[in-house]
């Protein structure tokens, strides 16, 4: 006699299983990817930061250096106004104004600009919102 062999019974159960832990891959994957993504903003942050500090620090020892009254080489003179700029990035640029008068100064302007000037893109035709006649 041959005993039949009948074939597993996958039911509910099992599949509710198999379902579960498919989710919880899926999930596991999107944390991961989220992780690292938040990594590599984090540490673009910390560069820009880092990148504006030097910037800071640059610009500080020229300011040092227009108080003991010397004019380093790049800053621009307007009579008692000196103007200068220390790049922070490829898209970045610190520029400071300083009033020198005597043995007083004052930071007029200490700023944080774009490197390059915006221009406007004009190659897409772009309605207007008048109907054509």
């Amino acid at each position: 006699m041959h005993e039949r062999m009948s074939p597993p019974a996958v039911g509910g159960t099992s599949l509710l299983v198999m379902f579960a832990v498919l989710c919880l891959t899926v999930f596991a994957l999107l944390g991961l990817s989220s992780v690292q993504a938040d990594g590599r903003l984090s540490d673009a942050a910390a560069e820009a930061v880092t990148a504006y500090y030097q910037a800071d620090c640059q610009a500080e020892e020229i300011l040092a250096a227009l108080r003991s009254g010397t004019v380093p080489e790049g800053v621009e003179r307007d009579g008692s106004l000196y103007y200068y700029r220390c790049p922070i990035s490829g898209t970045q640029t610190l520029e400071v104004t300083v009033r020198v008068t005597g043995t007083e100064y004052r930071v007029l302007r200490w700023q944080a600009v774009p490197a390059d000037q915006w221009e406007a893109d004009e190659s897409l035709d772009v309605w207007d919102g008048q109907l054509p006649e």
